[in-house]
């Protein structure tokens, strides 16, 4: 009696989701894509097409997110890896099929890596919760990976452990070969499309946020492909002395310091690049220059990580921590954590001694070309 009261309770929940469903946070309009899903079916080469299913809680919500990613071609929600053949929604939402709501997802791995179509799932998943995603419970809301392809389990495993140092809690997310699948009912497919204000336990609009994360990411490894450290020699001493004025070469060479405010770049807000006065590797960009008051150019980032070295600093009778280029090991400055908050909070204080700036407008002169895409 008790479980025949409880499966009649589930199957409630799930009619009344059917027939007046609750408010979703809306999918954003302003997400652009380079080419509607449409197009990118049309274009995806053969060799470059692939599918993985995920399970997340609702497939509504699910789907909803996956659409928006570039590089996803085509979606559909199903029920997989349970033991009934051709179940209903009804039947699957009893919990007795070993269904789970899944999504099939259709992507073009020449523009979505298997590894960021799985950053963004997680990003919308709680992978620590057994049986639950948001407001629904059951069975069929576990969270899942159902892959066809054995090369995408090494994928997996990694994604899996690079998310584990997010959650204190293990990751008990379901990572099987797909035993089975049956595509849900046509009322259910591209639910939200149909029914704005239909159910959904996840918030879209991270699906913006994870694509500038993901462009981003991408920009950064193509910048570190390019910036090697084995491109920019360093100078003879002799060399130096000649090429260098006695405050560079003190700076760089004996960890002297420029004083404050009176220094060639402390005002310089021009579109353009810092080097290594020594050696030419670019090591910070005008994109991420900011007024700091303190008198020396001061920076939220480099322009990739690699381009520069930390070490412990205790000169002075202070606790500091030196920062020097990667190339030719001189000394730039220091970084602080007294940056702007929404910039990651941090203030690399540079002596404009140490590097040279370089306009946009000469970058493709200089041998920096590549390096516009900071300005795009």
């Amino acid at each position: 009696m008790k479980k025949s009261y409880t499966i009649f309770n589930r199957l409630s929940i799930c009619l009344l989701l059917i027939v007046s469903g609750c408010t979703a946070k809306a999918v954003p309009s302003d997400i652009q894509r380079n080419e509607t899903m449409e197009e990118t079916k049309m274009n995806v080469k053969e060799e470059d097409k692939r599918t993985i299913y995920l399970a997340g809680g609702c497939f509504w919500g699910v789907e909803a997110f996956m659409k928006q990613l570039p590089g996803i071609y085509d979606t559909e929600v199903g029920y997989a890896n349970g033991i009934t053949e051709e179940p209903t929604y009804q039947q699957v939402c009893t919990g007795t099929t070993g269904h789970a709501e899944t999504v099939k997802i259709s992507y073009d791995q020449s523009k979505i890596t298997t590894e960021e179509v799985l950053k963004g799932y997680f990003k919308i998943i709680d992978p620590t919760l057994e049986n639950r995603q948001g407001n629904d419970f059951g069975a069929q809301y576990r969270t899942g990976i159902y892959y066809l392809d054995d090369d995408d389990k090494t994928i997996i495993d990694q994604v899996i452990e690079d998310q584990q140092t997010h959650y204190s809690k293990p990751i008990i997310t379901e990572v099987k070969p797909l035993e089975n699948y049956y595509p849900a009912e046509e009322y259910h497919q591209d639910y939200l499309d149909k029914n704005p204000n239909g159910y959904c336990h996840i918030d879209l609009s991270k699906a913006g946020e994870f694509i500038e994360e993901e462009q981003l990411n991408r920009k950064n490894v193509d910048l570190a492909s390019q910036i090697k450290a084995e491109n920019y020699p360093i100078p003879s001493k002799e060399e130096l002395l000649k090429t260098l004025t006695p405050i560079q070469y003190a700076v760089t060479q004996n960890n002297d310091t420029e004083r404050p405010y009176t220094n060639e770049y402390t005002d310089n807000f021009e579109e353009g690049i810092y080097v290594d006065i020594v050696s030419g590797e670019p090591l910070f960009s005008s994109a991420d220059k900011f007024q700091s008051g303190c008198g020396w150019p001061s920076f939220t980032k480099p322009i990739i990580d690699e381009v520069i070295t930390e070490q412990q600093d205790n000169s002075f009778n202070m606790n500091r921590t030196e920062v020097r280029s990667r190339a030719a090991d001189i000394h730039l400055g220091h970084v602080f954590d007294d940056g702007p908050k929404d910039k990651g909070g941090l203030r690399y204080c540079i002596n404009s001694a140490s590097i040279r700036f370089i306009p946009k407008k000469d970058l493709k002169k200089e041998g920096y070309d590549y390096l516009n895409i900071l300005f795009e």
